[in-house]
């Protein structure tokens, strides 16, 4: 699986909402300023190439959907992150995001309830 640009993201992520559309109808659900209908267009058909979307041809129309779903990309998104920036470690990224802030104390207890349940369960 590729990597998507920004542009590329917020396209996918109008798609996976919508599950199925037109250009149209994903300029439409795009915040303002909407982009050209070209563009929008263009960045459909790199991502139908990089095999995210496929579509379904209504004469001249195309619908478009996604082929990947937004759980996979996330799951890739997240092993690249955990690889790139802290060594596989699932210890250095949650103490990463403690330290900055973006993890408030009920989120990490909660995340400790998980993991102390994961573990019950292999014991």
């Amino acid at each position: 699986m590729k990597e998507l640009t920004r542009a590329e993201e917020q396209i996918m992520q109008v798609l996976w909402k919508l599950e199925k559309a037109f250009v149209k109808e994903v300029i439409d659900a795009l915040p303002e300023p909407k982009p050209a209908y070209n563009t929008v267009s263009t960045i459909i058909r790199i991502l139908e190439t990089k095999g995210f979307v496929d579509h379904e041809a209504f004469g001249k129309s195309h619908r478009y959907f996604p082929v990947i779903s937004k759980e996979q990309y996330k799951s890739f998104a997240t092993e690249k992150l955990l690889t790139n920036y802290f060594s596989n470690s699932i210890e250095k990224m949650f103490s990463f995001f403690v330290k900055k802030e973006k993890i408030d104390l009920n989120e990490a207890d909660e995340i400790l309830k998980l993991i102390e349940d994961l573990k019950n369960k292999k014991s």
